[in-house]
């Protein structure tokens, strides 16, 4: 099971790099929602794949009395998840701003900030 969430992660990483070097900025948006589900992966497989009981503990009881299953992970994605959500939501909004002022969504004519350099003047 390891194998296969390290081949997932590996193709999600990749899908992402390839869209976030694409130039598009609604294929970096994308692209982030890619590499913010590959790092929740990881996360996950980080914290050991087991068959285990969930981590309750009985009534009068110190400690558990089996093997229990890692709650930290879990609780890791679930904060993971909410600040890439977050996240994805800032970038949306920001992309589509930039698409309003700008009037284009591609990277490299998106050049506002930046000195204009020979190559422009000549043109």
């Amino acid at each position: 099971m390891e194998l296969a969430l390290a081949v997932l992660v590996g193709v999600l990483t990749t899908c992402a790099v390839y869209l976030m070097l694409s130039g598009n900025m609604v294929r970096f948006i994308f692209a982030l929602a890619l590499l913010s589900n590959a790092v929740n992966l990881v996360i996950f497989a980080a914290g050991r794949l087991t068959y285990a009981a969930p981590p309750l503990i009985a009534d009068g009881a110190k400690a558990p009395a089996d093997t229990v299953a890692n709650a930290l992970p879990q609780a890791l994605i679930l904060t993971a998840i909410v600040i890439g959500f977050g996240l994805l939501a800032f970038t949306l909004v920001l992309v589509h701003r930039a698409h309003q002022t700008l009037g284009t969504v591609e990277a490299d004519d998106m050049r506002v900030a930046e000195p204009a350099s020979d190559d422009d003047e000549a043109r």
